[in-house]
């Protein structure tokens, strides 16, 4: 009895203690809520549109394994590549941070515009017939090795050389 006593007497204690904390809250939310908002603005520019022709990606899982069809795009800066879900699901297009060249990183990045998972990576596509569109616009020509996050482990990948 007399420990449940110095249990309660102590959790009053803590209770106590925090009881201020109760304005720390509301100035702390608007802040981390405000922190990623202008992590991505920092690390972005402006979106580019696409100017030249849009080459159409498959991204599928299946029997034969997990692909894009076809793995390996030439395109020109100004192109766009447009990424369909066509089966085996959830797919998305990521491009490798580190590997990305930094003349190239931010640039790329802003043309993922609002379908985005986190930096260079697409969103989750579920349903066929559901895409993403890339916008070339303004990247740097290179090569640019890409792959879809949750299949990385059974090889989706591809390589996108984009030329000037």
């Amino acid at each position: 009895m007399l420990f449940k006593g110095v249990v309660l007497v102590a959790s009053v204690m803590v209770l106590g203690a925090c009881g201020g904390g109760e304005k720390a809250p509301e100035t702390q939310a608007p802040e981390a809520a405000a922190a990623p908002a202008a992590a991505t603005t920092a690390s972005t520019g402006a979106a580019m549109p696409i100017t030249g022709k849009t080459i159409e990606v498959k991204m599928i899982g299946d029997a034969k394994g997990y692909r894009f069809e076809p793995a390996n795009v030439t395109a020109k800066v100004g192109d766009g590549i447009k990424f369909i879900m066509e089966l085996g699901g959830p797919h998305n297009v990521a491009f490798d941070v580190a590997m990305v060249p930094a003349d190239a990183k931010a640039q790329l990045d802003a043309n993922f515009g609002t379908d985005r998972m986190g930096e260079l990576s697409s969103g989750l596509k579920m349903n066929p017939g559901e895409s993403f569109t890339l916008s070339l616009g303004g990247v740097v020509a290179g090569k640019y090795e890409f792959n879809c996050t949750p299949h990385l482990a059974m090889n989706m990948k591809g390589t996108l050389t984009v030329t000037p």
